[in-house]
């Protein structure tokens, strides 16, 4: 998921310029829509933790090695902090724009 999300606001640097001064390149248009991106985020995001809850199980087996397992439980964790903390920030965004004045 982290992988997404960064390719998603990072852009290319052009050369430097007849100045002496790096270039930003222009960004591209968004190919889709934020529902689009939001949806499929969290589908990755559920595809993770389903791993990493496939990589405990088969730990529990004995088919994954203890480092298959802690590393699928580990970018599972991460992914889910990080699906909390947008959450959060979208309630507080929902919650500002609630107490606006009309």
């Amino acid at each position: 998921m982290i992988n997404s999300i960064s390719s998603l606001t990072s852009f290319p640097v052009a050369p430097a310029g007849s100045a002496g001064q790096p270039q930003v390149a222009a960004r591209p248009a968004p190919a889709a829509d934020f529902a689009d991106v939001l949806a499929e985020v969290s589908g990755n995001a559920i595809s993770t933790l389903k791993s990493g809850e496939a990589a405990a199980i088969g730990g529990i087996e004995g088919k994954a090695s203890v480092q298959q397992v802690v590393e699928a439980i580990m970018s599972a964790e991460q992914t889910l902090q990080t699906a909390l903390a947008i959450r959060d920030k979208v309630v507080s965004a929902y919650q500002e724009i609630s107490r606006m004045a009309v």
